[in-house]
């Protein structure tokens, strides 16, 4: 992963994890149930937004690489991999 995209997701999850502080301060406050599960929304979607640009960057580099390789063994197990990951994103 390049320097800069890793600066940029653990800046991004610094951000959730503090997101995540204040949902547990929220359910401590007894805040209310909708505007607690409104934030977990939130942070869902932060999560996904950083599982995307992993995956994103994976396929551009060890896929592709993969690929470029020729090893079909390699090539295979890339893929495989990815299937794995997204069926199990898809729950």
């Amino acid at each position: 992963m390049h320097k800069d995209a890793k600066a940029s997701l653990v800046k991004r999850l610094s951000r959730i994890e503090g997101q995540v502080r204040g949902l547990a301060r929220m359910v401590g406050e007894d805040r209310y149930c909708i505007d607690t599960v409104t934030q977990i929304g939130a942070v869902r979607a932060a999560l996904r937004r950083v599982e995307e640009e992993i995956l994103r960057d994976h396929v551009a580099h060890c896929v592709e690489h993969a690929i470029k390789s020729g090893d079909k063994a390699d090539q295979r197990r890339k893929v495989a991999e990815l299937m794995a990951v997204m069926g199990r994103a898809g729950r």
